[in-house]
């Protein structure tokens, strides 16, 4: 999944996630290397667009991952997946990724799957010079579909109804995610989080 590589000495990372959140299943990670003058995969207060709104609504990543492979302006795409494909709640998945002088920004997302169309984001974060570093990624919501959290509407579980979008009452920009209610068919607990719900370090 590799984007053609710059002219210049390529540094390989490890990107290590961690799921904090005490129910919430998360996704397969796309995570990207890119220049300071990428489009960013996201902007708060923002409308998502279309590819990143279908990882946040459905964990669907290729059309996403094909889009950014295809962009000049980044230098590599991986997906982080768990043991199981997904990386579940207190799990710990990783991915090498190349990284090289001008594209030294690192961002990453991936969906919390028993929600309408929150996902976990990080955008834009520097590798570090030497060693690791460590960042806590906040849960956002899309803005995409309604957070009915009727399971009619979400792809994990307990529910697994993927591909039905509710757009009548979607916010229509990202923003921090509050959690889940508990106003439909999903408890509070175990489902909800306090942000941030994940845990990332990148090692050089």
């Amino acid at each position: 999944m590799s984007v053609p590589a710059q002219a210049q000495l390529q540094t390989p990372l490890t990107v290590y996630i961690t799921n904090i959140t005490q129910g919430q299943i998360l996704s397969p990670v796309v995570v990207v290397t890119h220049r300071a003058g990428a489009a960013p995969l996201f902007t708060p207060g923002e409308p998502a667009g279309a590819e990143l709104a279908q990882l946040a609504e459905d964990a669907v990543l290729q059309p996403l991952v094909t889009k950014l492979t295809a962009a000049g302006a980044y230098l590599d795409v991986e997906v982080i997946t768990g043991a199981g494909g997904p990386i579940m709640p207190g799990e710990t998945a990783s991915v090498q990724i190349q990284s090289d002088a001008s594209n030294r920004f690192i961002s990453l997302a991936g969906m919390l799957v028993s929600t309408n169309d929150t996902f976990v984001g990080l955008s834009g974060i520097v590798r570090p010079p030497f060693g690791t570093q460590s960042h806590y990624a906040i849960a956002y919501d899309a803005g995409s579909e309604a957070n009915t959290e009727a399971c009619t509407d979400i792809p994990g579980p307990p529910c697994g109804n993927a591909g039905v979008r509710v757009t009548e009452g979607a916010e229509g920009y990202v923003y921090v995610s509050p959690g889940i209610s508990g106003k439909g068919d999903l408890t509070a607990s175990p489902y909800t989080w306090l942000n941030p719900a994940a845990y990332v370090r990148v090692s050089r």
